[in-house]
């Protein structure tokens, strides 16, 4: 991967979350008005599965060829913010309800089952939806954690052992997360298929100025609404309603396609001409290795802060300070959240490296 594209995924990385923090914090409570690019935040997480793919392809390639390396790089990487972020959105939820009962229109109940579906991966299990309290965005880490799994087995186990295993595996799961599997593994084929690297300057222009095309016209013609309303009505509105956020499935399929096209072009277009994304390397870097923390702790954060704010939504300032206190909130966690996941991973890796010794002299 060339240095310029690496800076470009990162930022592509970072506005998807901030698109996903606008989505989520465009509500009435807190702003009368709706706010601009609040409308991305479905699209932000397709976006973020391609290039979860693209990058767990690139690191088993070059870094993580082993399963112990692999296991305790996403076990490190995935828990680290996970754990954290069920204890903090538990604590925040259970004061802002004191504080503010009105805005908390999220469940807060069964707590051992929804702690336990969280920290197993499990709230998406077939038709079952597990809303881990105020924070609904934990959803989409419960469908990676599995790609993860599934990928980690077609890698590391015999060939057909593995394909079997991560089947059966996926058929566990269920439904809902098989039906968004292709748009993860899209990302691998970006990474994978190297002609794609080959591509002539014109046709690698054409892929970005196509795939940006693409994109606007998919959100200015409500392209998702237009495909879920078709589907809904085909299968009926209860089992549409039972996919929730793979219903949109059929539009999901077509966006992966246009960040496919745009990963594709991108890349080549910035590997001879990136010098501006070089620039900008370190604020991008910096603001980047929050994203994990942004994401998943956006929403428990803004809704407590605009608990204890408690301001006026026709003010803009009152959407502002709660947008800059839950900003200062999340760089004070990925201190102890994305920045310790190097310290769990070398707690981790020499474990792994020990089972993996001792399977293969009780093999031999």
């Amino acid at each position: 991967m060339n240095r310029p594209f690496s800076v470009y995924l990162d930022l592509v990385r970072f506005v998807a979350a901030v698109l996903v923090y606008l989505w989520h914090s465009n509500q009435r409570f807190l702003t009368a008005d709706v706010l601009p690019a609040s409308n991305y935040g479905h699209s932000s997480v397709i976006v973020f599965f391609v290039l979860s793919g693209f990058v767990i392809a690139f690191v088993t390639d070059t870094k993580e060829k082993t399963w112990p390396s692999f296991t305790a790089s996403r076990f490190s990487r995935v828990y680290s913010v996970a754990v954290p972020t069920l204890i903090v959105t538990l604590v925040l939820d259970a004061v802002g309800r004191v504080l503010a009962p009105e805005i908390y229109d999220y469940p807060f109940d069964h707590f051992l089952i929804r702690l336990a579906s969280g920290l197993l991966m499990a709230n998406e299990v077939w038709f079952v939806s597990i809303t881990t309290f105020s924070n609904v965005p934990y959803w989409s880490i419960c469908y990676e954690w599995w790609y993860y799994v599934t990928f980690a087995m077609v890698m590391f186990l015999p060939a057909r052992i593995g394909v079997y295993a991560a089947i059966l595996t996926m058929v566990v799961i269920g439904p809902k997360l098989i039906l968004l599997a292709p748009v993860w593994w899209l990302g691998v084929l970006l990474y994978r298929w190297r002609r794609l690297n080959d591509l002539s300057p014109a046709v690698s222009w054409f892929l970005v100025v196509f795939s940006w095309v693409g994109i606007i016209a998919y959100h200015a013609y409500g392209v998702a609404d237009i495909f879920g309303d078709w589907f809904s009505g085909h299968i009926g509105a209860d089992w549409y309603r039972s996919l929730t956020f793979s219903k949109w499935f059929l539009a999901d399929y077509l966006l992966a396609v246009l960040v496919f096209a745009n990963f594709a072009g991108t890349r080549n277009v910035v590997a001879h001409g990136g010098a501006a994304l070089i620039a900008v390397q370190k604020p991008v870097r910096f603001f980047a290795n929050y994203t994990f923390t942004l994401y998943l702790l956006h929403q428990p954060l803004f809704l407590f802060w605009s608990a204890v704010v408690r301001g006026d939504p026709q003010k803009i300032w009152y959407w502002t300070i709660v947008t800059l206190l839950t900003v200062a909130a999340v760089g004070l966690l990925g201190i102890i959240t994305e920045h310790r996941r190097y310290w769990l991973r070398s707690r981790l890796l020499p474990v792994f490296d020990r089972w993996q010794s001792a399977g293969r002299a009780s093999i031999s």
